[in-house]
C-alpha cells in the first residue's frame, strides 16, 4: 500500500507592522506602555481624555461591526505627552493587494484634538495614503467623554460605505494602462496640485522607472499611484490626507471616475 502524504502547510511570511512615520522624538511603544501615561487633571474648560481611552472605543466599536483589526502600532512624543496610532482594518472576504488603515491621534498638552483619519496600506510595500474624505477630530472640551463614542460610530460607518469606493478606485488605476510620458506630465502636475514638492519629482520617477516591487512593474496608473506613495512615506504624516485627497483627485481624473 502507497501511502499517501498530505503536503506541508504553507506558511506565508510575517506581515512588517503597519508604516509608522516616527519623527520630532518619537518613539514605538506597546499598548501597556500607552496605558501607563497619566492624564493630566481637567479644568472647567478642558477636558483630556486617556490615550488608552480612544484606543479602547475605537476597538469596541470596530467589534461590533464585521470588520476585524489586524496589525497596530503606536508611539509616544513629549514624554507621552501626544499619542499617534495605526490599526489595519480587514473585511471578511480580505483583499489580496491592500487593507484600510486608521490612524488615531491624541494629546494632553493642548496641541491637537483627539481624531481620527482613515486610509490604506498597500501589503507589497506598506505605503500609507490618508484619506481626508473620512476623518473626525474632537476638541477636548466639555462632554468630549459623552460624544467620542457616536464619532468613532459615525466615522466606522463612513469608513465601511467607502470600501466599494476605494475598490472601485484600484480597479480602475489598475486597468488604466499609461506612457512614461503620460506619467511624467502627472508627475509635473502632482506639484501644481499640492501632491509633492519639486524636490520629491526625482524619487517619485525613480520609483516609477524601476519600482523597488515586482508587483507595480506594470505599466498602469496603480503602479504610478504606488511610486508617488513608496515617495511619500518618509514625509510628514499629518500631511498625508491632504496630498493623498489632491493625488486621487488628479488619478481619478485621468482614469475617468470623476465624472
Amino acid at each position: 500500500m502507497i501511502a499517501h502524504l498530505e503536503p506541508p502547510p504553507v506558511i506565508m511570511p510575517p506581515r512588517r507592522s503597519p508604516n509608522l512615520v516616527l519623527h520630532c522624538g518619537a518613539q514605538a511603544v506597546d499598548l501597556k506602555e500607552v496605558r501607563k501615561v497619566s492624564t493630566p487633571r481637567p479644568t472647567e474648560t478642558w477636558c483630556p481624555i486617556p490615550h488608552d481611552q480612544l484606543i479602547s472605543t475605537v476597538q469596541r466599536t470596530l467589534t461590533s461591526t464585521r470588520l476585524r483589526i489586524g496589525n497596530e502600532a503606536h508611539s509616544l512624543t513629549h514624554d507621552g505627552m501626544r499619542y499617534f496610532g495605526l490599526m489595519e482594518i480587514h473585511a471578511q472576504k480580505p483583499n489580496d493587494d491592500y487593507c484600510w488603515v486608521l490612524g488615531l491621534r491624541n494629546s494632553h498638552d493642548k496641541q491637537f484634538p483627539a481624531g481620527i483619519v482613515a486610509g490604506a496600506s498597500c501589503f507589497v510595500c506598506d505605503n500609507l495614503s490618508f484619506s481626508g474624505e473620512i476623518k473626525f477630530a474632537r476638541k477636548h472640551t466639555r462632554f468630549i467623554v459623552r460624544d467620542l463614542p457616536q464619532l468613532v460610530e459615525r466615522s466606522i460607518g463612513l469608513l465601511m460605505a467607502k470600501w466599494h469606493d476605494q475598490d472601485k478606485r484600484i480597479a480602475a488605476y489598475k486597468e488604466a494602462e499609461i506612457t512614461d510620458i503620460n506619467a511624467h506630465d502627472l508627475v509635473i502636475r502632482a506639484t501644481d496640485v499640492g501632491v509633492c514638492s519639486n524636490r520629491q519629482i526625482p524619487p517619485v520617477l525613480h520609483e516609477w522607472r524601476e519600482p523597488r516591487h515586482e508587483a507595480f512593474q506594470g505599466r498602469n496608473v496603480w503602479s504610478l499611484f504606488n511610486a508617488f506613495t513608496e515617495s511619500l512615506k518618509e514625509g510628514n504624516l499629518a500631511e498625508l490626507p491632504k496630498r493623498t485627497e489632491a493625488l486621487h483627485g488628479l488619478l481619478d481624473t485621468y482614469v475617468g471616475l470623476s465624472a
